[in-house]
């Protein structure tokens, strides 16, 4: 069997294949990962067939529908996952065939409801429902501590001992555990009565994830995250450096449009000598009327680079063709002591 394990910070993800017909599956992949996880499939000599994702998770974003989109295979969840894009749902005691390897489903609801495990051959991944030292925590959306301990102790714990447990998550470098190892020393298994166990659960007062709304708002409907959207805009828009600019400023060049689009109060604080002021916001409502020849050079910028990035990918997608971003954004333009002109806009 191939198999590799990815770690993202705390996340896990897994790559599992088929060494005799070269099919694998991509377990719990995180968005950041994707080139990773293309690079590995080829190292390996596999095929990526599934994308499986053990629950809807809450703390990162899940990579499998742009890799869906990207290679043109199915996502594969349980049936109780809200996710729209899912293009396979599977339930419990059904199996996902990769090549010469079955994938055994358990449906194991608690830390979410459409949460599973799936064994391959020794080895158990469990997603969260059970982590090596701790379980997954049931305080989020649709997680349940009476459905946990249910598909803990009534489902893992009587698995095979010897399976290995491969979690989607783990914060001290550990690969893996054996549902032996947690049996006998997971401090979370030791209150082994219901009420017991639902009552730590409900006390745990965990914090929250930092990123919980935009996980969930993503992994659920499949919409796009922020940092997606910064990533195809910087693919899509050229840049133009502070050096640059300011030797245009300085020459006074009449072919570039200097477009600032922070808002009133943080342009008249202090903007680029020159700048014209249209605030992001407005952009879509004001560029005819503000910028009535799409064949002008238009530089926009902002405070981190990051609005004006978006801003200039909206210009090229409405036909300024020629429209760029300042590489670094004002904070860099005025740390590097570059000119800079207060007052109230004209």
């Amino acid at each position: 069997m191939v198999f590799a394990q990815i770690a993202t910070g705390g996340c896990q993800s897994y790559l599992v294949g088929c060494d005799q017909t070269c099919a694998a599956a991509l377990i719990d992949p995180e968005l950041s990962q994707i080139d990773h996880y293309i690079a590995l499939a080829a190292r390996d000599g596999v095929r990526i067939r599934y994308l499986i994702d053990t629950h809807t998770h809450a703390d990162h974003f899940s990579a499998t529908r742009e890799l869906a989109r990207q290679l043109k295979v199915p996502v594969v969840m349980h049936h109780a996952s809200p996710a729209p894009f899912v293009d396979m749902r599977i339930g419990d005691g059904e199996m996902i065939v990769v090549g010469r390897l079955r994938l055994q489903v358990t449906h194991t609801p608690g830390h979410t409801a459409d949460s599973m495990c799936l064994q391959v051959e020794d080895r158990l991944f469990t997603g969260d429902t059970l982590l090596i030292g701790a379980t997954g925590r049931t305080d989020l959306p649709s997680g349940d501590p009476e459905a946990l301990y249910d598909s803990l102790f009534n489902r893992v714990l009587r698995m095979d001992p010897a399976l290995k447990v491969c979690p989607a998550h783990d914060y001290k470098g550990r690969t893996h555990s054996t549902i032996a190892e947690e049996i006998a020393s997971n401090p979370r298994l030791q209150a082994r009565d219901r009420e017991a166990f639902v009552e730590m659960m409900r006390s745990l007062n965990l914090t929250m994830p930092t990123h919980i709304t935009e996980a969930l708002r993503t992994n659920m409907s499949g919409g796009k995250t922020v940092a997606s959207l910064l990533a195809e805009a910087t693919a899509a828009v050229p840049f133009m450096s502070l050096a640059e600019l300011k030797a245009r400023v300085e020459a006074a060049e009449d072919d570039l449009i200097v477009l600032d689009v922070r808002e009133r109060d943080a342009y008249e604080a202090g903007h680029i000598p020159g700048a014209r002021l249209l605030p992001r916001g407005q952009l879509e409502l004001r560029v005819n009327q503000d910028l009535p020849d799409p064949t002008r050079r238009i530089l926009t910028c902002c405070e981190l680079g990051y609005i004006s990035t978006l801003a200039a990918s909206t210009l090229r997608g409405m036909g300024f063709l020629h429209a760029v971003a300042l590489d670094g954004g004002m904070k860099a333009w005025r740390e590097a002591g570059y000119p800079l002109t207060a007052g109230r806009v004209a």
